[in-house]
């Protein structure tokens, strides 16, 4: 009797996991994918409060959250991020290991493209991108894939790269903003001309007198938030999204919250005003969403490329550790320690990119040195500068005495063509410092949680309210979606669906 009952139990449970489930051939009119650039975990809790309760409150109070949601690589960096989320992989496969990196000893911007050419202005350094650097596919590519290129995918941001990298290779579109002239444009990539709905846009902008008085420093207003918006709102009615035959896919990221936290950083006036300007975006950007796909109609979910640091000064105030780390005087240190031990008299470091190291092969051998030997002095340098807690051998990460934390998420990172030789670890507290961080400001890059602790949320179409405390990561994100929409995973995917989401 005891086993019945029990048998009748589990049947009854499994019986309701799979009701719970999305049923084949059910699927969402669209899907929204949100991700907001620099946003901490915290924040979610910090603002709660002052949010209204058409913004993030609505996403908290009506949809899932993930709160221990981990980027699992290094570095934390924007397009590393905004292609993790959209490719359910990380940079050892899909290839972005940056914003700018090395491929083969050829410096290249993650989105560059010589073989296409600007559309909508006249700025050609702004228009020749494309997602050509991507090795990857997306949920986007998937997406159309699925439906013989019958859904609709959209990426729009003020940052080519958060526009181009999750709308994917296949994607009809990606919109980012050409700062020097106040509009949206393309690429050729894409398309020809610009459709008449984002020329009607562009127009707007021009007349739009808070918008032009920013100027080229548009991002580092709230108001960039809200142009984003006006955008998003935009493609959704002059796509007709989410009103086909087909789900479409509608890719927004918001990137004037990094510009202003890297300059401001995170415990600023500024940053606490971008936060809630974009809550009020946000707000407009779902009552657009019930009025032309309907409550209920679409998946969305919101996450961040990445975190960013509390400014080292405003640290050490509160007698807390934390310092600058120096890039090119520990570079230059490092080239001066290598000359005195091997006696080379050219350099042999190409560059120091996201707290990475790579070595000048074609120099090295032009001097008769060995690459190895020339990386071990290089490690020992670098193993005697103040303030570094690991220096990771690339090749050899797998046999170093790291811990396993640390080791795994190097090699999550790793892309032998286009990685570099070797892996700096600050301590924790200490970030570069330099270009993109102001005295006041901050920056990310590295695996602590103030970089690596970012917010996940699910809302709509069969998404379950609830939260869980359970670990996921970054890479996680694309095939809970693609399970949602019983579509195949993005063809490098090596994260795992997030079941809670749609377990009831």
């Amino acid at each position: 009797m005891k086993r019945t009952i029990l048998s009748l139990i589990l049947l009854a449970l499994q019986a309701a996991t799979l009701l719970a489930q999305p049923q084949f051939g059910q699927q969402p009119k669209l899907v929204v994918g949100i991700v907001v650039d620099q946003m901490r975990w915290d924040y979610l809790s910090r603002y709660y409060d002052q949010f209204t309760a058409d913004g993030f409150r609505r996403l908290i109070d009506g949809g899932f959250s993930c709160d221990n949601c981990l980027i699992n690589y290094f570095p934390t960096v924007t397009a590393i991020g905004h292609t993790s989320v959209y490719t359910g992989t990380t940079p050892a496969f899909h290839g972005i290991c940056g914003n700018n990196f090395y491929i083969d000893g050829r410096k290249t911007y993650c989105t560059a493209d010589t073989t296409v050419s600007v559309v909508g202005t006249d700025n050609m350094k702004k228009g020749q991108m494309s997602p050509r650097n991507m090795l990857s596919s997306t949920i986007g590519d998937q997406l159309r894939l699925h439906t013989d290129f019958g859904a609709k995918v959209v990426g729009i941001s003020y940052k080519d790269r958060a526009a181009i990298l999750p709308a994917g290779h296949s994607a009809n579109a990606a919109y980012w903003l050409d700062t020097k002239n106040l509009q949206f444009i393309t690429s050729t990539y894409y398309m020809a001309e610009l459709p008449e709905w984002v020329k009607l846009e562009n127009r707007r902008l021009k007349q739009n007198r808070d918008v032009q008085k920013a100027g080229e420093d548009i991002g580092l207003s709230p108001l960039c938030g809200t142009i984003t918006t006006d955008m998003a709102i935009a493609a959704l009615r002059g796509e007709h999204l989410g009103k086909g035959k087909h789900t479409d896919m509608l890719c927004v990221s918001y990137s004037q919250t990094d510009v202003i936290g890297h300059r401001y950083s995170p415990r600023s006036e500024q940053t606490d005003q971008a936060y809630l300007q974009l809550d009020r975006d946000l707000g407009r950007l779902l009552r657009a969403l019930d009025a032309q796909v309907g409550r209920g109609q679409y998946l969305l979910f919101l996450t961040a490329d990445h975190g960013g640091a509390h400014n080292w000064k405003f640290m050490q105030d509160h007698k807390l550790p934390a310092g600058p780390w120096e890039d090119p005087g520990v570079k230059n240190s490092v080239e001066a320690y290598i000359a005195k031990k091997l006696g080379n008299t050219r350099p042999v470091i190409m560059a120091e990119l996201d707290y990475r190291y790579y070595l000048d092969r074609d120099a090295i051998a032009a001097q008769g040195l060995d690459y190895e030997r020339v990386k071990a002095v290089a490690i020992e340098c670098l193993r005697q500068t103040p303030h570094v807690s690991f220096v990771v051998d690339f090749e050899r990460a797998a046999q170093q005495s790291l811990p396993p934390f640390i080791r795994d998420r190097a090699l999550m990172g790793y892309h032998y063509r286009r990685s570099g030789d070797i892996l700096v670890v600050p301590d924790p507290g200490y970030y570069s410092y330099g270009r993109w961080s102001s005295p006041i400001g901050t920056t990310h890059g590295e695996w602590n949680p103030y970089d690596a602790h970012i917010p996940l949320l699910f809302f709509g179409w069969n998404v379950s309210h609830g939260a869980t405390s359970r670990e996921v990561h970054i890479n996680d994100i694309a095939p809970t979606v693609c399970q949602m929409l019983h579509i195949q995973q993005p063809n490098a995917c090596s994260g795992e669906a997030i079941v809670e989401v749609f377990d009831d």
